[in-house]
């Protein structure tokens, strides 16, 4: 090869480089601006790094068959950066996609058909006031919303954290606040910048200010002298589970509403995100987001009793253990949970089997369920052991697996992998609350065994921002339809 030429493998990876780096500012701009969040087949380009834009167009020629190439997409996104919007996820690939090949264009050029797929969005009037957040607690799933909220940050923003909730206020505290924020052991270093104001009691992250408020108590708070009102408080501390308790913090002067990042009980509402988030109303002051599982297998098995019927079947959770358990042999009671959570496999309970029909009424009573604790820190497995109502075969669910999650209405809450060396360590981050592992599917007649992956910490809290939207009156579409 000549010294002048270039290999041209090497200049074609430059070359994506080269749009994916022209993008970013694009992807930051319609997020900042207008609350617009970019997808490339369910992929989130939410500030992720240039290689990661260009690995998530890789799942075009995957699902498609056909490549979209980012000088092929770009243009769509500097259409879109022309445009005032309204809050939206819009899948970038799925737009090229069936401009390019799906005959959809009619001869339009790239913009006019922008246009018309985005036509719900465009010059739409903003009546949605944005809306005060408070986390109580700041543990795992606490610090993961903060997380999630302040990536939001931007002038169309709706959902503002403003305070979190602790007990404590001894010396150091807020130091330790912010560095376990800004620390995480399993999902990596804060994205930004993290600064403590020691006098005015605040952590300042990425430009939001966060008030730290001691309290001993959910009625003991004045949120007001904070300037904070009308706020929805996310409880989730798992304290408080029931109207009493949770009823507690309608107490305190500046709250509206409390989401519960737990289970509830009594007459509480279980919401899990995509299933039963109609069921939310303007009048409901209380309301729970259900469990981690729950969340991971109810849109999956909502789907497939839609098609194929499920007459009944078991759950088992393959679950990483959690701070409720031991580190070495002591004390707990429950059973078995007293022993060494990184030694040892747990046999517990687990009420998501049951908790399912709270959402999806007609699984009543078709599903039982149980758990083990594994000796990993973060991403489980529900194994879904059922009896189908009529025959099909593994590569007809799995098909129909894969069109759900690429183009339902569910596309945010189930996820879909046909990798053959995918493990759990892999789904860290996975905004999914579940994600179908189709080559693990078994399927003989009228019985299939699904396995479903979820991060049951951050696919989870993705899942309680969006009850906390709909809570606050903020409907996001996925676009296009």
């Amino acid at each position: 090869m000549n010294s002048n030429q270039q290999d041209p493998t090497l200049s074609s990876w430059q070359e994506r480089q080269e749009f994916a780096e022209q993008m970013q500012p694009l992807l930051g701009k319609l997020y900042r601006n207008f609350g617009v969040e970019i997808l490339v087949y369910g992929r989130s380009l939410l500030n992720v790094s240039t290689i990661n834009i260009i690995k998530a167009h890789r799942l075009i020629l995957r699902h498609e068959g056909q490549k979209v190439r980012l000088r092929e997409s770009f243009p769509f996104l500097q259409a879109m950066a022309e445009l005032k919007l309204s809050p939206a996820r819009v899948d970038l690939g799925k737009l090229a996609y069936g401009y390019l090949f799906e005959d959809k264009a009619d001869n339009l050029s790239v913009t006019d058909y922008v246009k018309r797929e985005l036509a719900d969005i465009i010059d739409t009037e903003d009546n949605i006031e944005p809306r005060d957040i408070v986390l109580y607690g700041f543990g795992r799933i606490g610090r993961l919303l903060a997380r999630q909220l302040i990536e939001r940050n931007g002038a169309n923003n709706k959902m503002r954290l403003r305070a979190i909730v602790v007990r404590g206020g001894r010396d150091g505290d807020l130091e330790k606040r912010a560095s376990l924020l800004r620390r995480d052991s399993i999902h990596g270093l804060f994205n930004g910048s993290i600064t403590v104001d020691e006098e005015n009691q605040c952590i300042k992250a990425n430009g939001t200010n966060i008030q730290v408020i001691y309290s001993d108590g959910p009625d003991q708070v004045d949120y007001t002298q904070y300037g904070i009102d009308n706020a929805i408080v996310i409880d989730n501390t798992g304290i408080w589970k029931d109207e009493a308790g949770l009823g507690l913090h309608l107490k305190s002067t500046g709250v509206n509403k409390v989401l519960l990042t737990a289970p509830s009980k009594g007459e509480i509402k279980n919401i899990v995100f995509g299933v039963n988030d109609n069921m939310i109303e303007d009048s409901d002051r209380i309301v729970s987001a259900a469990s981690c599982t729950t969340n991971a297998i109810t849109p999956v098995l909502k789907v497939l009793d839609e098609h194929f019927g499920i007459s009944n079947g078991h759950v088992e959770t393959i679950h990483s253990y959690t701070n409720d358990q031991n580190l070495i042999d002591n004390y707990h009671k429950a059973d078995r949970r007293g022993r060494s959570a990184p030694l040892n496999m747990v046999i517990t309970s687990t009420g998501a089997a049951k908790a399912v029909s709270k959402a999806l009424p007609e699984m009543e009573g078709k599903l039982t369920g149980n758990a083990i604790r594994v000796p990993t820190p973060n991403v489980s497995m529900a194994i879904m052991n059922l009896n189908l109502e009529k025959s099909t075969n593994r590569d007809e669910l799995n098909d129909y697996l894969r069109q759900v999650a690429l183009h339902s209405d569910l596309v945010n809450q189930i996820g879909y992998t046909a990798s053959t060396e995918i493990v759990s360590s892999d789904l860290v981050g996975s905004r999914h609350p579940g994600v179908v592992d189709s080559e693990a599917t078994i399927v003989e007649d009228n019985r299939a065994v699904l396995y479903v992956w979820y991060d049951n910490e951050f696919g989870y809290s993705t899942q309680v921002i969006s009850v906390a939207e709909a809570m606050a009156g903020l409907k996001v579409p996925n676009l296009p339809k």
